[in-house]
């Protein structure tokens, strides 16, 4: 009996420390991934709902927990031409497949033989840590965490906004910034813990299943996802209180700029380039019938979690982005980075977007487009004052 008693008190002992050696290296490390590294996610979009968007969707992420496949080797006397895409739910996709998003459509792009000739490369990588609610100081604080780990890259693009004006509302438009948003929303892995001493507590257990995600990649199947947005647009249908005035958004606009600024600042120190892809809308006044039942966004609380009875009206929604537009493109002129006025490039119509902020896959390849022409013209208008290329005028007119 003694030894019985001995033998279990031996194996708790070890147990707490595996446990303890576990936490002592998730938080020696301290990496940060916004993805699942090894994650693969299968969703079967529910069709009723989003019948624009194609049934069947992958979400891989790769070894640096990023939206996209495995960082290509190159050899010696190779270049690869990395880039790196960071923001909000615009350029995330979730409901998109990993090639139809605008970040895969970009990798498709610039890969072709005639575009890494331009770039002076022999492979393109383009990888995406762009996640939904995300808004300017969130992703300061997603890019303080995850460029450490990597080396220089070829260029960085930022998708921010609609986060900073959705989280306000959704907090009734208080006199001051949103709240911040928890890092366990940022990150899904990452060495903060907190850890305890149940089951789903453990650092052990968190380690085995970074380590399964990583080594066995297993699938983790999703069915009728997006079903809640139906949800969410038949709320807003039925809302009983529709706000027609527009809240100051003094504090807000302020706080977008200033973590916008050190959002760029933080990126052009780790980047070759740095483009502000400036947030999209769907702005058109006024909406059809049809238009406006695709609509759910600009309540006060979140229609994804809880019944929400009071909004926004679509035009204070959009005249808030339209304000939020001119403070990004001020940022960004102060800090002269090239920046792409998506408003421009996007006709609002359902062909584009599915709802106030989101893309379908042919809104996603404009997108994509816009931001290849930026990437390529600027490495031809740089090769050329660097005496490596006469001139980019064949590329401006391609």
């Amino acid at each position: 009996m003694m030894l019985v008693l001995l033998a279990c008190l031996s194996l708790a002992a070890l147990a707490v420390l595996i446990e303890l050696a576990a936490r002592v290296w998730i938080r020696a490390r301290g990496t940060y991934y916004v993805f699942p590294p090894g994650q693969r996610l299968r969703l079967a979009i529910d069709l009723e709902t989003l019948p624009e968007l194609q049934p069947a969707v992958r979400h891989d992420a790769n070894s640096d927990g990023e939206r996209g496949p495995e960082v290509p080797r190159v050899g010696r006397g190779e270049r690869l031409y990395r880039v790196l895409v960071a923001g909000g739910s615009q350029p995330e996709g979730y409901f998109l497949d990993q090639d139809a998003t605008w970040p895969g459509a970009l990798q498709h792009i610039l890969s072709t033989p005639d575009h890494l000739q331009r770039l002076g490369a022999s492979k393109a990588h383009v990888g995406s840590v762009a996640r939904s609610g995300v808004g300017s100081e969130a992703l300061d604080t997603i890019l303080a965490r995850v460029l450490p780990r990597y080396g220089r890259l070829s260029a960085i693009v930022i998708l921010v906004g609609a986060s900073d004006v959705l989280r306000w509302l959704e907090e009734g438009a208080p006199a001051r910034p949103s709240s911040r948003v928890p890092v366990d929303e940022l990150f899904a892995c990452h060495p903060e813990g907190p850890f305890g001493w149940t089951p789903g507590a453990l650092a052990s257990v968190e380690l085995a299943r970074r380590a399964r995600l990583r080594i066995q990649r297993p699938e983790q199947v999703h069915t009728r996802t997006g079903r809640w947005i139906g949800m969410a647009r038949a709320m807003r249908a039925r809302a009983k209180v529709i706000h027609a005035t527009m809240p100051d958004p003094g504090p807000m606009l302020a706080h977008f700029e200033k973590h916008l600024h050190r959002v760029i600042e933080r990126a052009r120190a780790h980047a070759g380039r740095v483009v502000l892809v400036r947030q999209s809308w769907y702005g058109k006044e006024p909406l059809t019938a049809e238009e406006l039942a695709h609509m759910w966004h600009g309540g006060v609380g979140q229609a994804w979690r809880e019944e929400v009875t009071t909004y926004y009206s679509v035009e204070v929604t959009a005249r808030l982005m339209a304000l939020l537009d001119a403070s990004a493109a001020r940022v960004a002129r102060a800090l002269d980075v090239d920046q792409i006025d998506l408003m421009s490039v996007l006709d609002p119509n359902l062909s584009t977007y599915y709802d106030f902020f989101h893309l379908t896959s042919f809104g996603a390849r404009t997108v994509a487009d816009a931001v290849a022409r930026t990437l390529l013209r600027q490495h031809a208008e740089t090769a050329a004052r660097a005496g490596e290329l006469p001139t980019c005028a064949d590329l401006r007119a391609s």
